[in-house]
């Protein structure tokens, strides 16, 4: 009987220390309203997505690990942003092509120099 006793106030003492730990919780008095965990698509709309754009990207976390549909948003931009610069950097090195091609073998290098490459 003793024992009884002694587990009911136990758990009365450890109930009302959480409630007021949660209820009366110094300045704030009540917790902090949580806002949705939905995703805000952080990637700039007025410019390319660069490499700082990228490392701070972070996904809400859902039931079962990150949103599918949130990942898929995401990765289908870059993927879509990859392939514009892909084409704009394969028209460039045609348009160069053709240059070199017209102006012919006497023109000026534009190849980087390598290591101890002097010019």
């Amino acid at each position: 009987m003793f024992m009884f006793l002694f587990l009911v106030v136990a758990l009365a003492v450890v109930v009302g220390a959480v409630t007021l730990a949660v209820v009366g919780g110094g300045e704030s008095a009540t917790l902090p309203e949580a806002g949705p965990e939905r995703f805000e698509d952080p990637l700039p709309q007025g410019r390319p997505v660069n490499r700082a754009d990228v490392e701070t990207l972070r996904f809400p976390v859902g039931v079962r690990g990150y949103r599918m549909a949130d990942v898929d948003d995401a990765l289908g931009r870059l993927g879509a942003e990859l392939s514009e610069r892909d084409s704009r950097i394969a028209e460039l090195e045609a348009a160069l092509a053709a240059a070199h091609a017209t102006t012919g073998p006497s023109s000026p290098s534009l190849h980087k120099p390598e290591e101890g490459e002097h010019q």
